[in-house]
Order: structure tokens, then sequence, then C-alpha cells
């Protein structure tokens, strides 16, 4: 299929962009991704690979529920305006042990979604909402390595190693 999304979280047609929210809406609850990370559009009349440059969403949004601490839910929405809380069902990966060779960092991601086999599908955090996420870090430990993360739900989620003095 003539689609493509780009690393922005902008859906391409034909190389222009969709701008109408609904529309964009409802194909982006029609991705799928199968058991070798190929992402898939499946509409009531078609079915067919799409290309994805990065994550198919992008996390635009944080607010915080409940109590600080432990018991907090963060909860991100995203370009599609779909709202997920992070935790069990809905994790924060960051691969701090292999950082990009940029000046970024590690990118952090969140699992909106499960695909098919072991290939969810992911929304990239935009950068604003990942600085909002690091102004909320405490230190923990990942087995016995500390690190700095975010509790969300009753879980930690790591979001880098811990600064060395």
């Amino acid at each position: 299929m003539p689609f493509l999304i780009q690393r922005d979280g902008t859906w391409l047609y034909r190389g222009s962009p969709i701008k109408r929210k609904p529309m964009l809406c409802l194909f982006s609850s029609m991705l799928t991704r199968d058991p070798e990370g190929v992402f898939w559009l499946e509409t009531p009349t078609e079915c067919g690979s799409i290309q994805v440059e990065d994550a198919p969403f992008v996390a635009v949004e944080l607010d915080f529920r409940g109590v600080c601490g432990r018991h907090q839910s963060l909860c991100l929405r995203t370009n599609v305006d779909e709202v997920i809380c992070i935790g069990p069902d809905h994790p924060l990966e960051v691969d701090w042990d292999h950082p990009p060779c940029d000046d970024i960092g590690a990118v952090p991601y969140v699992r909106i979604r499960q695909g098919e086999g072991a290939y969810p599908i992911l929304a990239r955090l935009m950068r604003p909402v990942y600085y909002e996420l690091a102004a909320l870090a405490v230190p923990g430990h990942v087995g016995c390595r500390p690190c700095m993360g975010v509790w969300s739900e009753d879980c930690f989620f790591p979001l880098g190693q811990m600064p060395k003095d």
C-alpha cells in the first residue's frame, strides 16, 4: 500500500500528508504488525504492508494521575489521541545499553499494543515528553545496576544509567 509513516508521526498517502484526524485515527486502529516485524494496514476491503520509518505512533503529551511516587499513573496521549498509562500492559522501553550514535541519547518508546509474536506496536516519546519524565526520575536499580527511572502503576521503568560522579 502506498503509505509511509514518518519518524515524526506524519502519515503519508502517495507522498501527501493525511490531514484529516478522523481518517488518521481510523487507519491507525487498523494497523497490525506480523511476526517478521512488518507493519500491515488491514481495512475491510484491502490488506497491504506499509512503511514505517521508526515507530508508527508518537507520544505527544504526559499527564499525571494519582499520588506522586510508586502509585502514580503516568499517562501518555499519542498523535492519534489514544491515551495509555505506562504500566505492566504498556511498558516504557529505553535501550540505554545501546544508545544511538548521535547526541540525542537513548530513545524511549512505550508499547501501545502487542502485535503478532514478539513484535509490539510502539510509540516514540517526543523529546519534551521525555524531558518531563526525566524531571520525575528517581534513583533505582535494574538487577544490580543503579539507574534513574520513573514509577507508574507500581512498576519502575528505567530511563538511563545513574550519572557517574
